[in-house]
């Protein structure tokens, strides 16, 4: 699996954090979509790149981390076929991909620490669609984003 990673600058340190956590212990390929620093960026250039690795499929699922993490949610949720998930704690992530199927991952790097966050992805990223009734309200979804585009 190759996950799609990208922040803005008040998500950078903990975006640090999650990469080593899911290369050295996880070893799963990345693709960081930026930022590199701490220098400001705007949070919808980095949501939009995520987004557009994903439905290239040049990446599987993608994480996006900002602030609070809910621009991020916003932004990438812009994407028809995107379903981004905000998440500070483990059993909301689990449930983000059980019953959502949620390809993106959003967190917030100024609400939850390091060790939370690697839990977060861990539950995320373990956890399958259960699909069921839950694949027809993603099927829903799916429609609405039809029916929706100008």
């Amino acid at each position: 699996m190759k996950i799609a990673i990208g922040s803005d600058h008040a998500g950078y340190l903990l975006k640090e954090t999650i990469k080593e956590y899911l290369i050295q212990s996880l070893k799963i390929e990345l693709e960081d979509c930026g930022c590199f620093s701490m220098d400001p960026v705007d949070y919808p250039d980095i949501a939009e790149k995520v987004a557009s690795s994903i439905l290239r499929k040049t990446a599987q699922k993608g994480i996006l981390i900002c602030g609070t993490g809910i621009g991020m949610s916003i932004s990438a949720n812009k994407f028809p076929g995107i379903r981004a998930a905000l998440c500070h704690e483990p059993v909301s992530a689990y449930f983000s991909s059980a019953h959502n199927n949620a390809n993106i991952l959003t967190m917030g790097g100024r609400i939850i620490g390091g060790e939370v966050a690697k839990a977060i992805v861990k539950a995320w990223l373990e956890t399958d669609f259960q699909g069921g009734h839950h694949k027809r309200r993603i099927e829903k979804i799916q429609n609405q984003e039809l029916r929706n585009v100008c």
